[in-house]
């Protein structure tokens, strides 16, 4: 409050002996009104106190009982509901199998009943041969089985759901993220001299790893080694395998992974040829040892608690495995070849995140699948609609990576592309290739593995191509 010009006249009285000015509304009031105006703002600064003091208890009752939000109510009512569907459904089903149980019976008991009369018809009459009784025998054990197995009642699981989705939707993801850009002409920073087995060449690449370095390890299938090619080198250095195919402790067969284990300062390698898994010490060679062996290992990955998970080409599952544990934990598929959620059908690459949710390439299933840690089943986060080249299909995927955004990185060997996923999203993009397959830098050949250095830059094994190619981040 200021004091006014004498002349001033009050807002409320009208009166010429205004005094004070309010600064906040910019009107003259007398004392008199001037001590009401007071009152008002008071009134108006309790009911903000008021309101602020509900607010924050709407925020402690809130955190204390999540569940009592009203979009969980919401979810609550849709589990009723699907549940009452189901319940009505079912008794519809019971209600049609028992009127048609009953039919069958009847018509089962009619047939009986002829075939009662005519035995105790020959039987009274004791005129019967060989002829009759296998006659007899015959409608009998039809009977029998019409009975029993009831192949005129079946009963069938529509594929199609008949309960409505419901799926949580946020925009925080939308508003705090931005994917990163890559440039679409990708730098050959490993191979690239065509086929062969040289120290400047490659022979179908699979799995890369890269250290702080930008050192490239390469799973060099074809030619049954793991190659190391430091920055901006136009050499690479064998640093396991290299004498051939075999099964000795200085050879490898066809291998497809290769991941760090910081923990044991080592790297593991999936030897698919020789259905092992090799740790191998870059210091030290002469430590390398088998650590998992008799089965189809494929791909590879190892969370921060030093648990290394492999994929079983052969028995479409993957297992978890601790130091010095063999047998492993059965931790997705595992239910036979399928297609069903909890199934996978030849498993490939393989990628854990900080949550210990496991993404798997099912490769002959053309789709990406993420089992959070302790899952029964998995759930479709790329692909699933069948093999194709759109952008809500893949064909036949590899190397599946995840971003520090949760973008899922998907290496598309038959579309010679790599794809971005977002989980819940409809369709991919693809982030770099797409153009067919082809040599040129903009080109990718059956691309397989993938990996990022610690800059966010993206490397893809390019393996028809026999290279390794690095695709820089745009920078913002």
């Amino acid at each position: 409050m200021v004091t006014a010009n004498s002349r001033a006249k009050c807002s409320i009285c009208n009166k010429a002996n205004a005094t004070c000015l309010c600064s906040g509304c910019s009107k003259d009031f007398c004392f008199q009104h001037l001590t009401e105006h007071r009152q008002i703002l008071d009134k108006q600064l309790n009911e903000i106190i008021n309101d602020h003091d509900q607010f924050q208890q709407t925020i402690i009752q809130q955190k204390q009982n999540p569940l009592n939000s009203s979009l969980v109510q919401q979810i609550n009512q849709w589990e009723t509901n699907s549940i009452e569907t189901i319940q009505q459904t079912a008794q519809q089903c019971r209600e049609t199998l028992m009127k048609l149980t009953q039919k069958s019976i009847n018509d089962v008991e009619k047939k009986f009943r002829e075939l009662s009369k005519k035995l105790k018809e020959i039987r009274q009459e004791n005129e019967f041969n060989e002829i009759d009784l296998n006659h007899f025998q015959l409608k009998l054990t039809q009977m029998t089985k019409e009975f029993l197995q009831r192949s005129n009642i079946t009963i069938r699981q529509d594929s199609q759901e008949f309960i409505e989705k419901i799926s949580v939707i946020s925009s925080f993801k939308q508003i705090q993220t931005k994917k990163n850009k890559y440039q679409q002409s990708g730098i050959t920073v490993a191979g690239g001299n065509e086929n062969g087995k040289e120290l400047y060449q490659l022979s179908y690449p699979q799995g890369i790893f890269i250290d702080n370095d930008k050192s490239i390890y390469i799973a060099d299938s074809n030619n049954h080694r793991i190659v190391k090619w430091q920055l901006n080198s136009n050499i690479g250095q064998i640093i396991a395998g290299g004498n051939g195919k075999g099964n000795q402790n200085n050879q490898l067969k066809y291998p497809r992974n290769i991941v760090y284990d910081k923990e044991n300062n080592s790297f593991l390698i999936s030897d698919r040829g020789n259905g092992r898994v090799i740790r191998y010490f870059d210091q030290n060679p002469v430590n390398q040892q088998t650590i998992i062996s008799n089965m189809n290992c494929f791909g590879l990955t190892i969370d921060k608690n030093g648990f290394i998970y492999v994929s079983n080409w052969e028995n479409h599952e993957v297992r978890r495995y601790q130091q010095g544990d063999e047998k492993g934990e059965l931790v997705a598929g595992g239910n036979r070849k399928g297609n069903h959620l909890n199934q996978l059908n030849n498993p490939t690459y393989i990628f854990i995140d900080d949550d210990y949710s496991l993404y798997i390439s099912d490769t002959d299933n053309h789709r990406v699948m993420k089992w959070e840690k302790d899952a029964k089943e998995g759930i479709i986060v790329a692909g699933g609609i069948g093999e194709g080249s759109s952008l809500d299909q893949l064909s036949y995927p590899a190397g599946v990576i995840v971003d520090h955004l949760g973008q899922i990185y998907v290496a598309d060997p038959d579309n010679h592309r790599v794809i971005r996923w977002c989980e819940g999203d409809k369709e991919g993009e693809i982030v770099v290739g797409g153009n067919h397959c082809g040599s040129q830098s903009n080109e990718l050949y059956f691309p397989t593995g993938l990996s990022f250095d610690n800059e966010e830059n993206l490397y893809v094994a390019d393996c028809h191509n026999h290279r390794i190619q690095k695709y820089q981040k745009i920078l913002n």
